[in-house]
């Protein structure tokens, strides 16, 4: 049977200024925006021991674990140092929603953008 092997990419509308909201993303979050505007995250960049799993799940439909967004989805993003893009987003300005938090498997941390969709940052346990 054929089968999905990964995320192939991560696409979502803008409920404003696209360009902005991509550059709040590049400036805080350190994504590096292509010519074409859109970012390429490889795994191999990735130097955590599970060399960039990538976990999926459904929530059930009154299931609270993205507010205080009103989005239906929520993007976990790896990060390779959550204590040092906390304190950059702090003197930025930016709210922490939640975390630091250490789980079994890694290190979190949630907070919002600037169009209120809920990001959760999450450093794999090493």
């Amino acid at each position: 049977m054929a089968k999905v092997t990964g995320i192939g990419g991560v696409f979502f509308l803008s409920n404003h200024d696209h360009k902005a909201l991509s550059a709040w993303y590049q400036q805080h979050l350190g994504m590096q925006l292509e010519d074409w505007g859109g970012a390429l995250l490889k795994w191999p960049a990735d130097l955590a021991d599970d060399k960039g799993v990538t976990v999926w799940n459904v929530a059930a439909k009154d299931s609270t674990w993205f507010n205080p967004s009103t989005a239906r989805f929520m993007i976990n993003y790896r990060v390779d140092d959550l204590t040092a893009l906390l304190a950059q987003l702090k003197t930025a300005g930016i709210e922490i929603l939640q975390g630091p938090e250490s789980h079994e498997n890694g290190k979190f941390a949630w907070l919002l953008d600037p169009e209120g969709n809920k990001i959760e940052l999450w450093e794999p346990k090493a």
